[in-house]
């Protein structure tokens, strides 16, 4: 493994594979597998972090625990943590008290009238094509199908087999969360006036959007 001065040290295990033909600084080692770990987001063994940056698995341990001590003498918000033969970036436990204050904020996605009909019409007709969509509400809704699809409450479940192959949407387990139901065949049955009543909002917003 390099040294602080770029070197090849002798007292380690076998030297990096011929792949890799540059012997790397310890900085750049450090940043390789800080990379790793942050990207992945949990524990990583260390075997797959010798492998991804070439190096033997005792020359990897080496510098896993220089970045440990590293990590516990600076000022920094994570540490790395050792779980058995994987490593892992964590949250330092001294700073929990300021996270629970981030984790217990809602996070609920706020819907909209349009979005709150349009999700509606998924959920009691899925599974939809945008066109079918459309035809009950009376206009446009690509800007709501596309909102809906981003905050993980539809999603495409397959194509209709028809001209053109339209997509077809439905909902997802997050809408599930969301509306604290087990099973889209637990919502309330829907009034048939209410469909008439989407028609008629739709045709107001349109109305709206073209200044009449």
């Amino acid at each position: 493994m390099p040294s602080e001065a770029g070197e090849v040290r002798s007292d380690v295990g076998s030297t990096a594979p011929e792949d890799r033909k540059d012997e790397p600084s310890v900085e750049t080692l450090r940043a390789e597998i800080e990379a790793i770990l942050f990207s992945l987001g949990e524990s990583v063994d260390i075997a797959v972090i010798a492998d991804a940056v070439g190096l033997s698995r005792a020359e990897t341990e080496k510098v896993l625990k220089d970045m440990q001590q590293r990590y516990e003498a600076a000022d920094r918000g994570i540490r790395l943590i050792r779980l058995e033969d994987r490593y892992q970036l964590s949250t330092k436990k001294e700073l929990y008290p300021t996270l629970i204050k981030v984790v217990r904020q809602p996070q609920k996605t706020t819907l909209t009238d349009v979005l709150m009909e349009t999700l509606s019409i998924v959920a009691y007709r899925q599974p939809v094509t945008r066109t079918e969509i459309e035809k009950i509400r009376g206009v446009k809704c690509d800007h709501a199908i596309n909102k809906l699809v981003e905050y993980n409450l539809i999603q495409e479940v397959g194509r209709l087999d028809a001209p053109g192959r339209p997509i077809l949407f439905g909902t997802t387990e997050e809408f599930l969360r969301h509306f604290g139901t087990d099973s889209v065949d637990d919502l309330p049955a829907m009034n048939p006036v209410k469909v008439e009543d989407f028609k008629a909002e739709a045709e107001e917003e349109a109305n709206v959007r073209l200044g009449v």
